[in-house]
Parts: structure tokens; C-alpha cells; sequence
């Protein structure tokens, strides 16, 4: 079948950081000036959206971001019986009359795909309805992330529209709870030893600057390491246009050409919980990435020979 559609990229996203009170249709609009600015190719317009902008006017965004050469992704409520959650769209997903429906329209407003949250869990009935959602999406052309899921445990395979899957303790945690913020270097390097392996993972990683009301404990150059270790069809980075217009243009250029599918991966070293370096090639290309979790500096004798690079770009920490 038709596979043309399935395209990975880089998506930008508000609710990351600014949350809620941010899904409007001028924040959004800046986003999709972001992505643009950034070449990435997607950005995602987090939950009540049909409320807080409609349906018109996401139109109008769809459209607008046609022409800067982005897409748009949308928000929906998995619902049902098993969840309270007052976060629309809900109950729009639960038939295949009602996902036919919905899916032909986000596919005539050129959506390319839809992050669908809080399932149940994983038993029979609940996978069933992630296959549900997966083959009338794939009927629609829509990309699929699962948020608030189960692991994606081979489903990606059959089903290749599905670009990752949330099924961790992500930045999420770490902008809602200081005590995750704390824990998120040592969190991080176990990551890439365990859910990490049953890719891919919706992390959404990378912010820049200031969390709201967090003492973000990890520097930019941890930050600017993670889109590379962690693995996602379709990455979500969490900083914003204000963070972004600080940084340094070598920091912008690697962002903006930044992958996210690989053609070869190799662990250099690592140990889980502790520090881990990777390298990843996309293309001619070799990027190598490294995260300490530890108190204190380490010094690593890492062989490169492999690459075969005659030159290179270091991003680090300052001192």
C-alpha cells in the first residue's frame, strides 16, 4: 500500500513548555514561523484545540503552514468509559464511523497526523483500538503518535504510520515535578539502555532555557545531545522561539539539519544511569553524541577511526 505519506521529521510544539493557556491561534501561528525558521517540517497543536482556535482556523494554520513548507499535527482524547479527562477532542474516535469521519476531514485540511492520549492500558481490547486507530488513520494518510500508551512493541512494523509512542517518564515529568528535574541526567542515561530499545520514543526532549517554576538542573550541551540518543520517527523538541533566538548560530545550524532516522548506530561507551556516548550516521554524516550523569568530570579514550571524518564540529559545555 501507499506509503508516501509516512515522512519522519523534527516537530516544534508550545505545550512543552508553555502549556495549556498557549493553545491559540497566534501562538501557533508563531510556531509555525518557528519551524519554518528552523527547517522542520512539523508542528503540533496540543489538546483542546478545537475549542480554544476551531476547527476554521486551524484551516487557516493548515494553510498557512503549507506555504512555509511545514505541516500541521492535531490532538486528540483516546476517551471512553475509563477516562474523565475533560480534554477535547473527545469521544471522536471510538467507532469506525466516528474515525472515518474525522480522519477525512483532517485529511481534506491537509493534518498530516493526529497524537492520540490517554489509553487504558494494554489489554485485548485496548490494543485492538490501537490497530483500530492505526488502520483508519493509514486509510486517511494521517500519521500516528500514542501518547499516555503502552510500549510499541513491534506495532510500528505492521503499521509504519505509527511515528513513536510516548510510554515513558519524558520531559513531561520533568516540567511538572521538581524532583523528576533533579533526576533527569541519571534518568536519561538508563533511558538509553531500556525504553529506548523498544523505539520509538516520544521523550519530546530539549529545552533551552528557563522550565516554569523548575530549577532545570542539566546545561544546553545535555540538552542538544538527547534528540540524538533518544530515537523518534517524528522528534518533538520542547524549546521555544524565545530560546532558540538566544542560542549561538552553530547551535542553530546543527538544529536545523538536525535527523531523525539513522542509517547506523553504535554505542561507544556506557554504562546505564551513569554516562552513555553514541554515534549515530545519517548519510556521510556521523553525529556523536555524549550525556554525563555523574558528580563529577570523566575523561573517555573513545576510538573515532570508524568515521573516517577529516573534519568536525564540536558543541559542548561552557566552563
Amino acid at each position: 500500500k501507499n506509503t508516501d505519506f509516512i515522512k519522519p521529521g523534527i516537530a516544534a510544539w508550545s505545550w512543552g513548555l508553555l502549556k495549556d493557556d498557549f493553545t491559540t491561534f497566534p501562538v501557533q501561528k508563531q510556531f509555525i514561523e518557528y519551524a519554518a525558521d528552523m527547517h522542520w517540517q512539523y508542528v503540533l497543536i496540543d489538546a483542546d484545540w478545537d475549542q480554544k482556535i476551531g476547527w476554521d482556523k486551524i484551516q487557516q494554520l493548515a494553510t498557512y503552514a503549507k506555504q512555509k513548507n511545514v505541516d500541521l499535527w492535531v490532538w486528540y482524547n483516546s476517551s471512553g468509559a475509563w477516562n474523565n479527562t475533560v480534554y477535547s477532542p473527545k469521544s471522536a474516535l471510538l467507532t469506525h464511523a466516528d474515525r472515518i469521519k474525522h480522519f477525512a476531514k483532517l485529511q481534506a485540511m491537509g493534518i498530516k497526523g493526529i497524537k492520540v492520549d490517554f489509553f487504558p492500558g494494554d489489554g485485548s481490547s485496548v490494543m485492538a483500538y490501537y490497530e483500530a486507530i492505526l488502520q483508519d488513520a493509514a486509510a486517511h494518510q494521517l500519521m500516528v503518535n500514542f501518547h499516555g500508551t503502552t510500549l510499541p512493541r513491534g506495532l510500528q512494523r505492521t503499521y509504519p504510520n505509527l511515528m513513536t509512542s510516548e510510554a515513558v517518564k519524558g520531559f513531561e515529568m520533568i516540567s511538572f515535578f521538581q524532583a523528576f528535574a533533579d533526576k533527569e541526567a541519571q534518568h536519561a542515561a538508563t533511558l538509553v539502555f531500556t525504553r529506548n530499545v523498544f523505539d520509538p520514543m516520544d521523550f519530546t526532549p530539549m529545552v533551552l532555557g528557563d522550565i516554569p517554576t523548575i530549577e532545570r538542573k542539566t546545561n544546553n550541551a545535555f540538552q542538544l545531545a538527547l534528540p540524538i540518543l533518544f530515537t523518534s520517527g517524528v522528534q518533538h523538541l520542547v524549546t521555544t522561539p524565545e530560546q532558540m533566538a538566544k542560542v549561538s548560530a552553530p547551535v542553530k545550524t546543527y538544529l536545523q539539519s538536525l535527523p531523525t532516522v539513522w542509517d547506523e548506530t553504535r554505542l561507544l561507551q556506557g554504562s546505564p544511569g551513569e554516562h552513555v556516548v553514541m554515534a549515530r550516521r545519517r548519510g556521510c554524516n556521523w553525529y556523536i553524541a555524549g550525556i554525563n550523569a555523574e558528580d563529577n568530570t570523566i575523561t573517555l579514550d573513545i576510538d573515532l577511526s570508524f568515521s573516517h571524518f577529516s573534519s568536525a564540529q564540536l558543541l559542548s559545555a561552557g566552563k
